[in-house]
């Protein structure tokens, strides 16, 4: 089982990434294109990918840890 989500800032911008292991989609129906799109609102942006992985950028830094938070949420960890 593997869950990687990243929360960085590049030049003040906030971005996420999020990346799954086979498993993890399929035993456990995750998305990491839906977890991200979830988790970009709390950094005021947007994101998608496939379902091993994705990412997003925002706005908002302030949000990326609680985004990055969200995402574990999510993964019910």
């Amino acid at each position: 089982n593997l869950l990687c989500v990243i929360g960085s800032v590049d030049a003040d911008k906030p971005m996420l990434t999020d990346m799954l292991s086979d498993d993890m989609v399929k035993d456990h129906q995750l998305n990491a294109g839906q977890m991200v799109r979830e988790a970009a609102k709390l950094i005021k942006g947007g994101g998608g990918g496939a379902p091993h992985f994705a990412t997003a950028g925002g706005k908002d830094a302030s949000g990326l840890e609680q985004a990055v938070r969200h995402v574990l949420e999510m993964a019910g960890i």
